[in-house]
């Protein structure tokens, strides 16, 4: 998962850029702060009260000196939104470093204790929308021929073999090696053909059709829990805020996954998650909560606005009955933020002496106030208190405070590094520890000490709990990359015993027999079969799909043909290698951006991902033209809107939605699709074949450039 810009003070880069102050005005004002080096950096000035001043400006990466009056001391090293108390005359030198390119305000109090802070600064709101890729490169879109088409299917169906295309339940019999059939009037001149006497095939997960659904934002079921641990709505974007989707949401929408042919339901973390907020994006404009599930607290509860174990269980057992397997998303490389709210809640971490006082009763019902920003938060935290051995401990993550381990740039050391500040789990540790001390003190958690375990060991069992307990079909593994494969393939194995207890504790329903299935989040992955395939892993997302070839596509189906070839030949002759194929993803883009927002490619695009070899991922909305949302100062954001239940239940979208409908419960009827060997049969009219044993199928598309 790409991560949301959280700017925490802990962590520094080691660039060194120094700049002198280039005054935009003269006199007093502009003159009670320099900035010395060799680049300019332009200051504004303002007086938001008598006892204060600001200076603010656009500062690059690196280091500046900050000079005060006439200093002859040694300068001192400060960070972002700390307090640093000045002495009565106003003097001294401070070496600040900036990490990201942004606008910084530096805030003088000439009161009785004078001091000053310096912060990023709120920037007026700019309506962002992630770049396209100028790799998809159309070569011309194709508009559907619905004219009665002679069609070869030979050698692939047999004369006097009876055939149908499933998309308008037209048949015809094959004679000399073709048949003549017209294109439904609203297939997009796209024709599915099976045998009259084809029969659903057995589940693979080379052909699987997985929906990720990111929960909180797909369907609230419950609006009671909307609001666990005393989160709250912003009342403006609620770009970072819990929306209420649960497991009850997902129970009652099981049919509605049904009917698009889905095989297996991506889950996105639903484990307890941090109680606080961070501050989102790079400009601190909005609270940052663990909605999407990537910012966990505690692995061995779920989190009370996902909903409870009973309908955890529900969840599971009604998708099982519609042939749905169901997988949890799940995280190693690191846990959550440290919050305001958890420091409260769990008695870790520290304060500055006296700081209490600015904060309300409840620490995570501050605001920023002034020019601060929601990072602002941080000046109040002494990450040098010893307290902070009451969290996590240096024996578990990397967190560069107190006597943590401070973690390298994930860039240098991808596993040992830090993904956007996040404390950073010591996975490949083989010394053994004990349970963290908030977890030991947490009253309602399931963590026990286990012995002789190592950070790796805690993790694994406390995410194979839920594989024993509750039979969950497979793992999407996130950030894989940035963990040793070592912990991956533990995770694997255990799982797998996991599932096979639980199934012989349980009646599984029929076909539901397939081994644990785990896929990978390895950025930028693409169809080739690298090392991860040897530490567990079943498949891997495959990034090239979206980025190089969904717009084609969308455009015409044969400029896929390449692509489909290439696919098949690679994934479909070696048993163990398996993709996961998307168009559209939380921390990339959506396709109704990449397409602008068309109904016709939205609605073409799904031939173009529903027939790819291997499996493919329907993000949540793609069926249904899901728009991309509020998104701040993070572009991810807007990716994870609330699903458009109000257009599809008006029937606005009734045309793209029945479209994607006929094509994935076609994909599920035929393994073949996915799993089998891939033959053009034609240009014009553009065919191919897909063949596995005895499934057979054909696919046609009229089209004719426009």
């Amino acid at each position: 998962m790409a991560r949301p810009r959280v700017l925490l003070p802990a962590l520094y880069l080691s660039t060194l850029l120094t700049a002198c102050a280039n005054q935009p005005t003269a006199g007093p004002q502009a003159s009670w702060v320099y900035i010395d080096g060799a680049s300019p950096v332009a200051l504004r000035f303002e007086t938001p009260s008598a006892d204060q001043k600001l200076a603010y400006g656009e500062f690059e990466p690196g280091q500046y000196h900050l000079l005060f009056g006439d200093a002859d001391a040694p300068a001192g090293a400060i960070k972002l939104y700390r307090k640093v108390n000045l002495e009565p005359d106003l003097h001294g030198d401070y070496i600040l470093q900036i990490e990201t390119a942004g606008v910084y305000q530096i805030l003088l109090n000439q009161g009785d204790e004078p001091h000053f802070r310096v912060s990023k600064r709120v920037t007026p709101k700019q309506t962002t929308t992630p770049k396209t890729n100028a790799q998809s490169t159309s070569t011309g879109v194709c508009a559907p021929a619905i004219e009665e088409q002679s069609i070869q299917v030979a050698p692939v169906f047999k004369d006097g073999e009876w055939v149908r295309d499933f998309y308008s339940g037209r048949r015809a019999q094959v004679i000399d090696g073709k048949i003549s059939l017209t294109p439904a009037a609203d297939s997009e001149g796209l024709m599915l053909l099976e045998t009259d006497t084809a029969t659903p095939q057995p589940f693979t997960w080379d052909n699987a059709t997985v929906y990720f659904a990111l929960t909180d934002r797909f369907a609230n079921g419950r609006t009671d829990n909307d609001h666990s641990y005393g989160r709250q709505a912003d009342g403006a974007e609620e770009i970072g805020t819990f929306h209420g989707g649960d497991f009850a949401g997902l129970i009652g929408k099981l049919d509605y996954l049904q009917s698009l042919g889905v095989s297996a339901l991506w889950v996105s973390p639903p484990f307890e998650q941090i109680h606080g907020w961070v501050g989102g994006g790079d400009r601190g404009d909005f609270r940052h909560y663990g909605y999407h599930g990537y910012y966990i607290l505690d692995f061995t509860r779920l989190d009370a606005n996902m909903g409870t174990e009973a309908e955890l269980k529900t969840l599971i057992e009604q998708a099982h009955k519609r042939g749905i397997r169901v997988l949890f998303d799940v995280v190693m490389n690191h846990p959550g933020y440290a919050t305001l709210q958890d420091m409260q809640d769990f008695g870790f971490g520290g304060l500055f002496d006296g700081f209490e006082q600015y904060l309300p009763p409840r620490w995570g019902d501050w605001k920023p106030s002034g020019n601060e920003n929601f990072h602002g938060y941080h000046a109040n935290i002494n990450y040098d208190h010893d307290k902070w051995a009451d969290w996590w401990g240096r024996d578990w993550v990397r967190a560069g405070i107190y006597n943590y381990d401070s973690p390298p740039n994930a860039g240098v050391d991808p596993v040992k590094g830090s993904l956007a500040f996040l404390p950073d789990f010591k996975t490949e540790s083989d010394q053994t520890v004990a349970l963290p001390a908030f977890l030991r003190n947490k009253p309602d958690t399931g963590a026990r000490d286990l012995p002789n375990a190592r950070v790796r060991d805690y993790l694994v069992s406390w995410l194979t709990h839920w594989v024993r307990e509750y039979g969950l079909d497979g793992f999407r593994v996130d950030t894989v990359k940035h963990v040793e494969p070592a912990s991956w393939l533990a995770l694997k194995q255990e799982a797998t015993v996991a599932l096979a207890e639980y199934r012989n504790q349980h009646d599984a329903p029929e076909g539901f027999n397939a081994p644990f299935w785990m896929v990978g989040e390895v950025f930028p992955h693409d169809v080739s079969k690298s090392a991860y395939f040897d530490a567990g892993f079943d498949a891997v997302i495959n990034f090239d799909f979206q980025r190089k070839f969904s717009r084609q596509g969308a455009d015409c189906l044969s400029n896929l043909e390449p692509v489909y070839r290439d696919y098949a030949d690679k994934l479909n002759s070696d048993h163990d290698f398996n993709v996961m194929t998307y168009i559209s993803s939380h921390d990339t883009q959506l396709f109704s951006t990449l397409a602008k927002q068309s109904p016709e490619l939205q609605k073409r695009v799904a031939a173009a991902l529903l027939l790819a070899p291997g499996a493919v991922q329907i993000y949540y909305g793609d069926e249904s033209l899901r728009r991309f949302g509020p998104t701040g100062s993070d572009p991810s954001q807007g990716t994870r809107s609330d699903m458009n239940w109000a257009e599809i239940d008006s029937g606005a979208v009734d045309a793209i939605l029945a479209h994607w409908r006929k094509i994935g419960q076609f994909r599920q009827r035929h393994a073949a699709i996915g799993a089998g060997q891939h033959q053009k049969l034609s240009d014009a009219p553009y065919a191919f074949a897909r063949t596995q044993g005895a499934d057979r199928v054909i696919i046609v598309s009229t089209e004719n450039r426009r």
